[in-house]
């Protein structure tokens, strides 16, 4: 089985390069499963591959995917 994912949003550097910008997709966002934590607290998981992330930092990209995996 192939592993999907839904897009949600992108990770990029800052122009100046001190910062991350994370841009989150308000309508990908609100379609995403949720989980509640034994504390009552809700949290939505997200994902960034490690990689592309690294590349992100070292100028190698300039932007990477944040997803929700549809397990």
């Amino acid at each position: 089985m192939i592993n999907q994912s839904q897009l949600v949003g992108y990770v990029r550097r800052s122009n100046a390069g001190g910062e991350i910008k994370v841009s989150i997709n308000v309508d990908a966002f609100k379609d995403c499963r949720t989980y509640t934590t034994a504390d009552n607290q809700t949290y939505v998981a997200l994902v960034i591959n490690l990689n592309t992330l690294n590349k992100v930092l070292q100028g190698e990209r300039v932007v990477t995917t944040i997803c929700q995996n549809n397990e």
